[in-house]
């Protein structure tokens, strides 16, 4: 049950995130490193579609396949890794 209600609360939160983006990038303030992104309104907007796409994953309890990419780059997080030989 909690699943479905944090899930269903991401993707509420992201549609709010993208309805009021200017509203939000008004709060937040532009910085120097988000203008190399596109500002501060296209961080809000990859915000919203980051927090969507986990949502649905959290809902369908597919995390792990959304996350499959990650574990090939941070060492540590494939379980039953052989130890390095040094």
């Amino acid at each position: 049950m909690t699943r479905l209600l944090f899930g269903l609360a991401g993707i509420a939160f992201a549609y709010v995130l993208l309805k009021y983006r200017e509203a939000v990038g008004d709060m937040i303030g532009d910085a120097e490193w988000m203008r190399k992104i596109g500002g501060v309104y296209n961080l809000v907007i990859v915000t919203a579609t980051l927090v969507f796409f986990w949502s649905v994953a959290y809902l369908t309890g597919t995390e792990d396949i959304l996350f499959a990419p990650l574990k090939f780059l941070i060492p540590g997080l494939i379980k039953n890794q052989a130890a390095p030989l040094i």
